[in-house]
């Protein structure tokens, strides 16, 4: 090897060295200058020899290279979430379960503590971090790698030996107290918005389309567990230490506990400790340690049975209220928050909280300069749980909730049978519009990458004042703000273009109509071909249909009885959203098969065939019905690897017939001349005169 080279790699594990010593041991062995010093001298040599330059040297943590938005990325395993409890019983309860489970047999929890973070998903090859993926919905999630990169505690580079050539390691993106603090100072010296939360300030850093400005905040990380790999121990806790040893950070806060009680006194420990931790943390994990044991216990579809998050009670403060500011959402709802004297609480500074509705502030008789009782439990803005009315000042006036809307001055309503007051002004109150603007840009919906503060940018130069408008943009206006370039004004151009492709129900959902959310919309989808079909269905045919209940059909028959609300969806029509099934969304036909149809299905476990999903759409279209939970009314389970023994037991003394992934191929082979009926599908509603007829 050449000098130069020999010299670029001695500094580049010198660095290593010093960077594992201070983020993940927490013992510094060099001053900060020095470090600087050495990084500087290894930034000259490689900008003097870039041919050397490799992907793992620590110069590559900077940040350079902005990104234009993140790929989306399939985990391998999916990422789980896990059943929370706040009450000793349950983590009883738990405890016990296993042990019937696991046959009486002996058997270890690891508590750890639970980090109150961004979840990512690290993949290392031949020990070099190719991959950092966010949770996401658990399925996919966003691929990050060049922000993660940054976060100092996290190796580039794994360290020693022994570890698999591909592994996959999983844990929490935190922003300590420390640098939580300093970051809402800047932004509190630049008239900035400050950050909620430790947890909001992490989540909104690594979602940054500039490395640079995620190298800054000084993100964390601890890692917590390995998905996969039977090669590696069959104990959870070793596979830690071995994380530990290739240089991973892992929480010291992490005991074997043999024992119910051992378990308790660890929680009663960490109530208190926590307090003193350098990064928020809101509860413990409790998993069994034998990986084969994990196995063997299973999951549920959406939570592992050999894991629970045990949290704790949310904790209190008293502050003094110094006024209300009333927010504007995307319903027109108006939202009371209350601007507070700072005070520490679960180890942020707050000075925000929310106060819900009138209702809200009239049960509490809130009044300015009241000292309050506030509580952050799990919120991002915390809220007012009491007020100490024997120290009211004498002079102090109450909170008067406002008959009219504070940012257009139109009146306010309150529908009968709810608690909010909501601006009647829908079509140009202008927090209402770019509120609908961001949700109909969202990733689920239209998927137009445009931030909120790129639609506060266009709405402020009068580019935008709806959602049709986004249609009508012209390369030009964009090249007019500020910050945009000709290669992100194309962009978005782009993505607003390629908006038109998205899925009927995705659209459907962000047209923001009250109460139709994700699952709904889909639902209405699989009925009605067409916006114009979904406009004609009366509150009667609605409600007939399972999943859609009184309110979600009375506010569907209220959105599409508007004139304006006709109108709007004409225009968008007009601009190219056809607003109607596409193929891929077109529900399969039903063929009422003679030993499906009419059964009640239970899918429990992992299949190798086809998906969960599939296999759910499969039983639906041959007439058969899905539960979510073993009775006497289930005729079949549907099981694959990983079934819950407890599941499987209460099926089998209820008698009912278990089916393997092959056998339930083999019942629903078509019988010789058997036919497929013809599809239900809703008629051709194509000259329904609801709309104007797009051009």
């Amino acid at each position: 090897m050449a000098p130069i080279a020999t010299e670029i790699q001695r500094l580049r594990e010198e660095i290593e060295a010093h960077n594992y010593a201070y983020y993940v041991l927490s013992s510094p062995t060099i001053s900060d200058y020095d470090f600087d010093q050495l990084l500087k001298q290894l930034e000259r040599l490689e900008a003097e020899h870039p041919e050397l330059i490799t992907p793992d040297s620590p110069t590559q943590r900077v940040g350079r290279d902005r990104t234009e938005g993140f790929t989306q990325v399939a985990h391998r395993y999916p990422m789980l979430s896990l059943g929370n409890t706040y009450s000793y019983d349950d983590v009883r309860e738990f405890y016990e379960r296993v042990s019937r489970d696991l046959g009486g047999k002996p058997f270890t929890i690891i508590a750890e503590l639970k980090y109150d973070g961004l979840s990512i998903s690290l993949t290392y090859e031949k020990g070099l971090l190719i991959r950092a993926v966010t949770r996401g919905d658990g399925q996919m999630g966003d691929d990050v790698t060049a922000n993660v990169r940054t976060i100092r505690s996290i190796p580039l580079r794994l360290r020693g030996t022994g570890y698999p050539e591909s592994l996959e390691v999983r844990g929490e993106i935190l922003l300590p107290f420390v640098e939580f603090d300093r970051l809402n100072a800047e932004r509190h010296r630049a008239d900035l918005p400050l950050f909620a939360n430790p947890r909001n300030a992490a989540s909104g850093t690594l979602k940054q389309l500039d490395p640079a400005i995620v190298a800054e905040r000084r993100l964390d990380a601890y890692l917590y567990y390995v998905p996969g790999q039977p090669s590696l121990p069959d104990s959870h806790y070793e596979r830690l230490q071995l994380c530990k040893s290739w240089g991973l950070k892992i929480s010291e806060a992490t005991r074997r506990c043999h024992s119910l009680e051992e378990v308790l006194s660890f929680l009663d420990y960490w109530e208190q400790a926590r307090a003193e931790a350098p990064v928020a943390t809101d509860g413990v994990v409790l998993k069994v340690d034998s990986i084969t044991e994990q196995e063997e216990l299973g999951y549920t579809a959406k939570t592992p049975r050999w894991a629970i998050a045990y949290k704790y009670q949310a904790e209190q403060a008293k502050t003094r209220l110094i006024s209300v500011d009333f927010q504007v959402g995307r319903t027109g709802a108006v939202t009371p928050v209350a601007n507070l004297d700072a005070v520490a609480l679960s180890g942020t500074t707050v000075r925000r909280a929310s106060l819900h509705n009138a209702d809200f502030i009239e049960a509490f008789d809130l009044h300015i300069d009241d000292q309050v009782l506030v509580e952050k439990g799990g919120e991002i803005i915390p809220k007012i749980v009491g007020v100490v009315t024997e120290e009211r000042p004498s002079d102090a006036q109450p909170v008067i909730f406002p008959s009219h809307c504070p940012a257009c001055g139109s009146p306010l309503e309150r529908n009968e049978g709810e608690a909010a007051y909501y601006c009647t002004n829908q079509a140009t109150c202008p927090p209402q519009q770019t509120a609908r603007i961001e949700h109909f840009s969202g990733r689920k919906a239209a998927d137009i990458r445009l931030g909120a503060e790129t639609i506060d940018l266009l709405f402020t130069h009068g580019l935008v004042r709806s959602i049709a408008d986004l249609y009508r943009l012209k390369l030009e206006d964009l090249l007019q703000l500020p910050g945009f370039k000709e290669r992100s004004a194309t962009r978005l151009l782009e993505s607003i273009e390629a908006s038109k492709e998205r899925p009927f129900r995705a659209l459907l959902f962000g047209l923001g109509i009250r109460f139709v959310g994700e699952t709904v919309a889909k639902t209405l989808v699989q009925r009605y071909a067409n916006i114009q079909a979904l406009g004609a269905a009366t509150f009667e045919e609605l409600t007939a249909i399972p999943d859609i209940g009184a309110v979600i059909a009375e506010s569907l028959v209220h959105y599409f009885a508007s004139p304006e609300n006709r109108e709007f969806i004409a225009e968008l029509q007009r601009l190219g959203l056809p607003l109607s099934r596409r193929p891929e969304e077109e529900p399969l036909p039903t063929t009422d098969h003679a030993a499906i149809s009419g059964k009640a299905f239970v899918i429990s476990g992992v299949f190798t065939h086809h998906s969960r999903e599939e296999y759910k759409a499969l039983i639906e279209s041959l007439g058969g019905k899905i539960a979510s939970s073993i009775s006497s009314k289930t005729s079949y389970v549907l099981a694959g690897a990983n079934m819950g023994p407890a599941k499987l037991a209460k099926a089998t003394d209820l008698g009912i017939t278990i089916l393997s992934e092959d056998e339930f191929l083999a019942l629903i082979e078509p019988h010789e001349g058997e036919q497929p009926a013809a599809s239900t599908d809703e008629a051709d509603t194509a000259d329904l005169p609801l709309f104007s007829n797009p051009s």
